[in-house]
């Protein structure tokens, strides 16, 4: 193993990786009564790349021959009863794919398993997630996985994943129903034990005592870990900002965050996203009275895309039509399963039932509030496919609004870019958070990262989530708010957290797995490597399968 001390802390990414916010953002296929533009012609759906939830008994078949080769075991340490071992086997250096383990007394904690995307330039792409052999091999000595949160980049590996990750899991309610419909889908939910515990609940598995602090973040039901052990005490913050009026759901609990710093805290592993953004983020009922302001007086339509997993801005974006006479339609297929999981766990409660497609098309359009998935100019998502003209049953006109309610994610400005550009063509407006506040983040800026560390005053510092740049930044902060010590970990660093001697102590090698829609395989650095042929032969080949299809 190479020394941590031997690596460069500079080195890039040879991935492109998009936010992990959501994962399915093609739109379902509703088709209204009355279509408002015909479809182009498209390949039939057999000659299309079947979707993994198609595919589960392949899936889990593959899901043994994707393990990464390797001679023999992984090497790696045995936790002791004197101290914490911390390895991010996903989740620093990028945005997306979190994972980490925390070992303990000769057992190990799994928190989260998320994917990243491929960027528009890796199309055979679907998403990248963490190979877990170093974990596989100390499964027999794994006590569960618990989950933080519902985004994609925290849950949307475990389907993937089982039965490689054959152990219990631990979500709040609104996390399991996301995690159980997955599994459903995968064919695998009889076998996975999925436990769900209430946020503020305190439950002990193997040596981990562990309390779910209510935080807030841009989905339902957020939670910081507090994970007690006799090596000492450790935040485990997840995804969170300090939301006032969250819209949805329990706001931070201030009070449960103090008592746990009064406790005396060894570390704090904590979300670095916005650690170069100054003040305070925004909260959700800003973004709505935003939106409010920027749908009034407007004579068209009105899209709004953002991200589909953030029920606030949804119920927000409801709020706001009706306060200006309008119904809400919904288009995207991942805008369709929030809803469901969100109704079913009473987050949408006192909000009429938004309208179907075939509903909507006998609604004057002056009328009409569109929500799509499409923020980040995905190619298959609802506000991609109307924008160039070939959505089944939506059309935009001249004179229509489109609302971006989300920020640009770094490596996507070229796909929103062309949606700009197709939708200007059009004659229909842009509004952009640049424009108008019509977007809040769902992470704490360097204001709010000051207030956590007064809340918890941890000895050692552990940022995470986010680039190098990010944990940098969070790392000085944290000096400044006057920890011990900040440690900057990399994807695969072994850290030892105890009264005496922390620091890093070794370096396991981090492999990845692609899932290309219907295998998982191992990342071999490249799309030519991984796939075997060159990214054009192959986008050539998949171009006269569609064809010999079609005819």
């Amino acid at each position: 193993m190479r020394s941590p001390r031997d690596r460069r802390r500079s080195r890039t990414s040879t991935l492109s990786v998009r936010s992990a916010q959501d994962l399915g953002v093609g739109e379902q296929p509703l088709i209204s009564t009355s279509p408002t533009v015909p479809a182009r012609t498209a390949a039939p759906a057999a000659a299309r790349t079947p979707s993994p939830r198609t595919q589960a008994p392949r899936t889990q078949a593959t899901n043994q021959a994707a393990r990464t080769p390797n001679a023999g075991p992984v090497r790696g340490p045995v936790p002791g009863t004197d101290e914490i071992i911390f390895l991010p086997l996903g989740g620093c250096n990028r945005i997306g794919m979190n994972m980490t383990l925390y070992g303990h007394a000769g057992k190990w904690l799994i928190v989260d398993a998320g994917v990243a995307f491929g960027g528009d330039d890796m199309p055979e792409v679907q998403s990248f997630m963490v190979d877990p052999a170093f974990i596989e091999e100390r499964m027999d000595d794994v006590v569960g996985l618990v989950v933080t949160h519902a985004h994609e980049d925290h849950i949307g590996a475990i389907h993937h994943l089982w039965p490689r990750l054959e152990c219990p899991i631990y979500a709040t309610p609104f996390a399991t129903h996301l995690i159980r419909e997955r599994l459903k889908e995968a064919g695998v939910a009889r076998a996975v034990q999925v436990n769900t515990f209430p946020i503020g609940g305190r439950f002990r598995i193997g040596p981990f005592d562990i309390e779910a602090i209510a935080v807030t973040h841009s989905v339902p039901e957020p939670v910081s870990l507090a994970i007690r052990t006799r090596a000492g005490n450790l935040l485990h913050t997840g995804d969170w900002k300090f939301d006032p009026e969250p819209l949805v759901g329990q706001s931070t609990d201030f009070a449960a965050l103090k008592r746990f710093g009064d406790e005396g805290v060894l570390a704090m592993v904590c979300d670095s996203t916005n650690a170069q953004v100054e003040g305070s983020t925004g909260s959700e009922g800003q973004a709505r009275a935003g939106l409010v302001d920027a749908f009034r007086g407007r004579r068209g339509a009105i899209a709004v895309t953002c991200f589909a997993s953030n029920v606030a801005r949804m119920k927000g974006i409801a709020e706001a039509a009706a306060a200006n006479d309008r119904k809400v339609v919904l288009a995207g297929r991942s805008l369709l399963r929030m809803e469901k999981a969100a109704r079913a766990c009473g987050y949408l409660d006192g909000l009429q039932p938004f309208l179907s497609l075939s509903e909507a098309s006998s609604i004057p359009r002056r009328n009409l509030v569109l929500i799509c998935t499409g923020s980040q100019g995905e190619e298959r998502s609802a506000l991609s496919k109307i924008a160039r003209a070939e959505h089944r049953s939506l059309a935009l006109q001249a004179g229509d609004t489109v609302i971006f309610s989300a920020r640009t994610i770094p490596g996507n400005e070229d796909a929103i870019g062309a949606i700009y550009e197709l939708l200007t063509r059009m004659g229909v407006s842009i509004v952009t958070p640049s424009d108008a506040p019509v977007h809040v983040s769902g992470h704490p800026a360097r204001g709010d990262l000051t207030r956590m560390y007064e809340l918890i005053r941890p000895r050692f510092a552990v940022p995470v989530h986010g680039e190098i740049h990010h944990l940098e930044a969070h790392a000085r902060l944290a000096r400044g708010c006057g920890v011990e010590r900040a440690l900057v970990p990399e994807d695969g660093d072994v850290i030892r957290l105890a009264e005496v001697n922390t620091s890093v102590i070794d370096h396991i090698e981090p492999h990845r797995l692609v899932n290309d829609g219907q295998f998982l395989l191992p990342w071999a650095g490249s799309v030519e490597a991984t796939f075997g042929i060159r990214a054009e032969q192959r986008a050539e080949h998949k171009g006269l399968n569609h064809t010999h299809a079609a005819a």
